[in-house]
Formats: structure tokens, C-alpha cells, sequence
């Protein structure tokens, strides 16, 4: 993935989403091609299942929330650990994970750029991804900036 190109993002919105709706439990599939390195984002009420690669489970998941303070913020997910849960595999897809998230989350924030037209405010809204792992040290909860970051 490494490097985002403008051009590759495909964009699939499931009804009865809209480019705009819904706001809150919107939700995002990320998925790419290792080939061809071309992006696939589906933006929807539910996320895309139908488009994960069951057997790499490279995909990044990202839902719009609310904080108890009434603050939207980005909420994402990907899954660290193989089939296998392999210590060494897992620490191998945590680290390419790392490295590949800014070029993920410019694939799912330029291919929504209708809704953040319509929502402005949430330009400055968090972002954090979930690393999910039985392993307590790729288990973790990182910080990826604004989605203003991701635009520019």
C-alpha cells in the first residue's frame, strides 16, 4: 500500500447509506488489491464483509462515534493476529499495520470527501485505531491525528 495515490481509491456506498447519511454508525471497509495496489472503501450502515479476503484479513474498519460528551471522533479496528495466532506473525502484521495506517485512512477520508464537505466540524475530529490482538503488547489503541490530516 505505502504510497496513497489519488486515483486508486474505488468507492462503494451501500444503500441506504447516501453520500452524507448517516453521520453517527456510519461505517467504512477499507480493503486493497496487493497486486495492484489499488484501494476498495465501502461506506455504509454496516460494514462490508462481503469484500474481506477471509484467509489475509488485511482490512481496516472505522465506524463514526460519539464520546459521552457529545464529541465525534473516528473509530477503527484492525486485526493483528492470524488464524494461526503466531506471536512472530502477529508481530510482522502489527508492524506492517503501523506503517501502512496513514496511507489506509487517506483511502477511506478521500473517498468520503462529499460527507466531510456536508460536516466540516468533523475536520478536526480524532482518530483512533484499535490494534486487536490476544497478545497484550500489539493489543493496543493508537492515536492517528485529525481527519484533516488525511486531507491535505
Amino acid at each position: 500500500m505505502s504510497t496513497f495515490n489519488p486515483q486508486k481509491p474505488s468507492v462503494k456506498i451501500i444503500p441506504p447509506a447516501t453520500k452524507v447519511q448517516p453521520l453517527i454508525g456510519r461505517k467504512y471497509t477499507l480493503t486493497h488489491s496487493d497486486t495492484t495496489g489499488q484501494l476498495f472503501s465501502s461506506i455504509g450502515y454496516d460494514y462490508d464483509f462481503a469484500a474481506i479476503d477471509q484467509k489475509m484479513r488485511d482490512e481496516v474498519l472505522a465506524e463514526w462515534k460519539r464520546d459521552v460528551r457529545g464529541f465525534f471522533y473516528l473509530a477503527g479496528k484492525v486485526r493483528v493476529d492470524g488464524k494461526d495466532k503466531n506471536k512472530s506473525a502477529s508481530k510482522v502484521r502489527f508492524n506492517i499495520f503501523r506503517k501502512e495506517m496513514d496511507t489506509a485512512l487517506k483511502g477511506i477520508i478521500y473517498s468520503d470527501q462529499p460527507f466531510f464537505a456536508a460536516y466540516p466540524l468533523l475536520l478536526d475530529a480524532p482518530i483512533y485505531i484499535y490494534f486487536d490482538s490476544i497478545f497484550p503488547e500489539y493489543n493496543q489503541v493508537f492515536y492517528f491525528g485529525t481527519v484533516m490530516k488525511y486531507l491535505t
